[in-house]
This record gives structure tokens, C-alpha cells and sequence, in this order.
């Protein structure tokens, strides 16, 4: 399916309105799996030409995005990753957890940030970086695009050598899912129950009468915002 490549529009754009030299693009996998971390991904790429093919890791095959990841991780100025872990998504909930896992990606970077690039709508990082989101910046901007690249090659990898640890977790097929719904995934549960690496806060859950008790309850993001003096974030 033919695509519009990502350029350096938005990067640019940051260059001439706030001076910035070093900008980060940051995009995230694993938002919506039952099992394993929430992935960030941080990557300066300058303003050099892109790899052919780069695009929004979503629009690719899983052949093609294998491919370019041996050319992203030579080709950026630099990367890090940064994850938050199902425990951690369990107790903070997934806006904390996100911005947990994006902190740690840009802290990783050997050089910080002046600006960075968000894909979405909303901006989960907040203060002190500066960002500016961009929707389906993951398709429009180049440096978010080679982190949706990457971030998602290097969680998948993750997956599928979780799913090799023995003790029935193979029957999960993390391989196959990465951790998300599917067929496969949803008997295991039922017959073997969560593994460790499964979000427990989740509502998959309720409709595992064997394992509802397993189910940890949290207090809701916005009381624990109010509670800490914060401003309300968007859980999405």
C-alpha cells in the first residue's frame, strides 16, 4: 500500500521557532497488551535523508520492519529504550506508566533533549521537556517514525523470548502476539491463569471467573492526581 514518507517538517519547525539543536522523536508499543511492558522508544536522527521504507511501524511487515531496524540502529544518531513493567502499569496506571518508560528512554540518551516530538494527541511527558505532539507523527516525522520502528522490533524480540521460558508460558504464543489479545492468548488464559508478566489491574480479567481474584484494583489516576496537587492526565 503506497504511504506519504515522514520528512523533517516538524523538526525543522522546532529548529526555527525555539532554537532547539538536539530533538527527539519518542513513540510507545505495548500500550494495549495484557501481558508484558509498555515500550518507549527515543531516537535523534538530525536531519539526514531516511532509509527508504521508513514509515509508521504499523504499515509494515514484520519482515520489513526486522529489515530496517539493522538499518535504523546504524543509521540514528542515537537511541534508547525505555520500558515500565506490568507491576508498574498495575500500581500507576498506563498515562504514569508511559511517562515512566519515556523518561527513561530520554534519560538513557547520551545527550538531552532541547525538544521532543510526541506522537499523539497528548502530551504525556510534560515539564520539564519540551514537546510538541504531532498525530500520526509516527507517519509524518522521521525521527518518531524510526522510534516506532525500533520500539516495536526490540518489544516484540522481548516477547518471544519471554514466551521461551518454559513452565506453560509458551502456551501464551507471546512469539506470535506480543502480548496482546488473540485466540491463542485468551485460551491460555483461561485455562492457566496470568503469568507474571501479565497486567493484573486489567479488565480481561472479569471475564476469567477462575482468576477474578487475582485482580488488582487501584485508586483511579485522577484521585491520585488531585491527591499529589497535579493536574489530571489522559489514560488513552
Amino acid at each position: 500500500m503506497p504511504y506519504e514518507a515522514p520528512t523533517h517538517t516538524v523538526e525543522r519547525s522546532l529548529r526555527a521557532t525555539t532554537g532547539a539543536k538536539v530533538i527527539a522523536g519518542v513513540d510507545e508499543v505495548g500500550r494495549g497488551a495484557w501481558a508484558g511492558p509498555v515500550t518507549v522508544c527515543a531516537a535523534i536522527t538530525g536531519l539526514r535523508r531516511p532509509p527508504a521504507g521508513l514509515t509508521d511501524s504499523k504499515l509494515l511487515t514484520p519482515k520489513r520492519r526486522d529489515a530496517l531496524l539493522d538499518v535504523l540502529e546504524g543509521w540514528v544518531t542515537a537511541y534508547a529504550l525505555g520500558h515500565s513493567t506490568p507491576e508498574e502499569i498495575d500500581e500507576l496506571g498506563m498515562t504514569a506508566a508511559l511517562r515512566l518508560a519515556a523518561e527513561r528512554a530520554l534519560e538513557a540518551l547520551p545527550v538531552r533533549p532541547d525538544a521532543v516530538i510526541l506522537d499523539g494527541k497528548h502530551d504525556y511527558l510534560g515539564p520539564p521537556w519540551r514537546v510538541r505532539t504531532v498525530i500520526k507523527g509516527d507517519q509524518s516525522c522521521v525521527a518518531v517514525a524510526a522510534a516506532s520502528v525500533i520500539a516495536k522490533v526490540r518489544r516484540d524480540r522481548m516477547m518471544a523470548e519471554l514466551g521461551e521460558q518454559g513452565a506453560g508460558i509458551e502456551d501464551f504464543a507471546f512469539a506470535a502476539n506480543a502480548g496482546y489479545p488473540s485466540p491463542v492468548h485468551r485460551a491460555a488464559l483461561e485455562e492457566r491463569g496470568p503469568t507474571p508478566y501479565h497486567r493484573l489491574s486489567w479488565s480481561y480479567l472479569d471475564a476469567l471467573p477462575r482468576w477474578r481474584h487475582l485482580k488488582k484494583v487501584r485508586r483511579s489516576e485522577e484521585s491520585m492526581e488531585l491527591e499529589n496537587g497535579g493536574q489530571l492526565g489522559f489514560d488513552f
